[in-house]
């Protein structure tokens, strides 16, 4: 019996040997850091309603550009004025038309009331997919521009359009409600 025990209380002093997993991360580690993909990540700013502080109202109030999607057109408003340019959808494939919103846009920058304007509203109607929203906001922020250099070769040119873009709701499209009341 005192046999049985004695085997059982018998400490075994062994070292733990690491290293092969020394090794491992000898290796492992400046392969992960060389192989590691260092992305550049933009931020955009963007001023959402009701985050500001509210103004004083002036006599006239200032003017206001707003792009709303809608899912078959681009509309350009002006608030106060209620002026606006439609944008509608390409009949065959039903896809937005960018380059005809960021030509009206110049368009618009070019007016001595906006020229100095930076701000634009954005508002989308609801299910209005997340890559049509981005194409928006680089078609309002940005102009590209052809320039011819000294030695003859032509270089593309970004410019500012408005690039202080707010983001919100579009309001109902009374024209479809109009249409339907219309009908018999």
């Amino acid at each position: 019996m005192w046999q049985r025990r004695s085997k059982r209380h018998r400490e075994v002093n062994t070292e733990l040997n690491i290293t092969a997993f020394m090794n491992l991360m000898v290796v492992l580690v400046p392969f992960l850091l060389i192989s590691a993909v260092f992305s550049q990540v933009s931020i955009l700013n963007l001023n959402l309603p009701g985050t500001s502080a509210p103004a004083q109202t002036p006599e006239e109030p200032p003017k206001a550009l707003e792009v709303i999607v809608r899912a078959n057109q681009l509309e350009v408003a002006e608030r106060s004025s209620g002026g606006f340019t439609t944008i509608v959808n390409d009949e065959a494939t039903g896809d937005y038309d960018f380059v005809a919103l960021n030509q009206a846009l110049q368009k618009l920058k070019a007016h001595p009331d906006f020229a100095q304007m930076t701000n634009i509203t954005i508002l989308l109607e609801e299910d209005i997919p997340y890559d049509v929203l981005v194409q928006t906001m680089d078609a309002t922020r940005l102009v590209e521009k052809e320039e011819t250099l000294d030695n003859g070769k032509t270089e593309v040119v970004f410019g500012e359009l408005f690039p202080d873009i707010s983001i919100g709701s579009a309001p109902p499209d009374y024209s479809k409600q109009q249409g339907a009341k219309n009908k018999p």
